[in-house]
């Protein structure tokens, strides 16, 4: 039997992730191109993004479920060659139904990512496991970087080139994996599959409430808190700095691409090290605290230039998810890893989802030029509040004392 192929699993969640960062410059140019009016754009590509994240919150369970019964492998590779067929529809299609059509299978397929996270699970000793999710987590930085980037440049004369060539770097993608990627489950699951089962929010309240495992209630309440706190400050940053600091959009670029590249540091270098010394309780105070501080800075910070500073310091805090992971993956037998790292993707889904409910609202604070200075940071107070509260549950429980 061939070796785990871990180095491919790496590449490819890198590649989709690239695949899909490519578009994201290009992808309301496209959309106003076929919409009548400037409502109209405005309104298909809030329905085009939303109906994405949501396909990955519901499917996401479904999808590790499917893998913990019938194997890694047909999934990840099902899932990365249907993202392929799914990102060329927009660049040849005139119709936006048929494109939302197209990026509601896209999501879904994009939702194999937990796919990619219970195969690492499945080939990295537990003590191991918390590194092995932060190396996903550096991958997803610098996708992030490169993707938005590259995807600007080829849409300068036709915002329908990214879509070919993200469609084309998925299929190189599935290629190399068909005849390099071996399957890694050892014990399949015999649980019958149930959509009654299988739904985002059963998924959830079953790895939350199973007795035998009570501190993941704990865990995923921090990971709940964390990552809406992540969410919160990404969905705001944009508008926030051009309201408060009169930032260009150059200058939000620039600030984005630093961000990815403190992201990616962070995980990939500063937390497999730090798992070495610190026991994972002990890491995740230390991301939450850093996190706090740097958010409580912007908050109250009338300078860009420190706050720029400190949103590459809070990407510190982004140690603190790929430990709670790698909690929860130990806890859990090797024949759900799939199901209940999925029910973690969803978690996760769901707080991008609705952080725009909660960060628009307080963006218009900051809007208003006359407000006092200190509620003008009304986002990322908003963001320390919820630092705060996974903070003090972290310090009252024994989170990651096994």
């Amino acid at each position: 039997m061939r070796k785990p192929a871990i180095g491919f699993v790496l590449a490819c969640v890198f590649l989709d992730a690239l695949g899909i960062g490519l578009i994201v410059p290009v992808l309301p140019r496209l959309i106003g191109s076929l919409a009548d009016t400037r409502d109209l754009q405005t309104s298909w590509y809030g329905a085009i993004m939303v109906s994405y994240g949501l396909m990955q919150f519901f499917f996401a369970p479904i999808l590790g479920a499917l893998s913990d019964r019938i194997g890694r492998r047909p999934v990840l590779l099902t899932g990365i060659l249907g993202l392929s067929i799914m990102m060329i529809v927009p660049a040849v299609s005139q119709s936006l139904p048929f494109i939302l059509l197209s990026r509601l299978v896209g999501g879904m397929m994009s939702s194999n990512i937990v796919v990619a996270q219970a195969y690492i699970a499945d080939v990295t000793p537990s003590h191991q496991r918390i590194a092995s999710f932060g190396k996903i987590g550096a991958i997803f930085g610098i996708a992030f970087v490169l993707g938005p980037a590259v995807g600007g440049v080829l849409g300068q004369t036709d915002p329908k080139i990214p879509f070919f060539v993200a469609s084309a770097i998925c299929a190189l993608n599935f290629l190399y994996g068909f005849f390099i990627l071996p399957e890694s489950l050892r014990v399949r699951s015999t649980a019958p599959l149930s959509l009654g089962r299988l739904n985002p929010f059963s998924a959830i309240w079953s790895l939350a409430g199973n007795l035998s495992l009570r501190p993941l209630l704990v865990v995923i309440t921090l990971l709940t808190l964390t990552s809406l706190a992540n969410a919160l400050m990404q969905c705001t940053w944009a508008l926030y700095t051009e309201y408060r600091y009169a930032w260009t959009p150059l200058m939000i670029g620039m600030s984005i691409f630093a961000l990815g590249l403190s992201i990616s540091l962070t995980q990939g270098f500063i937390l497999p090290r730090l798992v070495q010394k610190l026991a994972p309780g002990h890491i995740i105070v230390t991301g939450l605290l850093i996190g706090l501080s740097s958010m409580l800075v912007i908050a109250l910070s009338p300078s860009g230039a420190v706050s720029l500073a400190m949103v590459c310091l809070f990407a510190v805090m982004g140690i603190v998810g790929p430990t709670i992971q790698g909690l929860i993956s130990r806890r859990c037998e090797a024949s759900t890893q799939g199901v209940n790292m999925g029910a973690v993707s969803s978690l996760n889904s769901f707080t991008g989802a609705i952080s725009p409910l909660i960060g628009t609202p307080l963006l218009m604070i900051t809007a208003d030029h006359h407000m006092h200075p200190v509620l003008a940071g009304a986002p990322y107070l908003a963001t320390v509040l919820l630092i705060a509260c996974a903070l003090a549950l972290t310090l009252k429980t024994n989170v990651g004392g096994d």
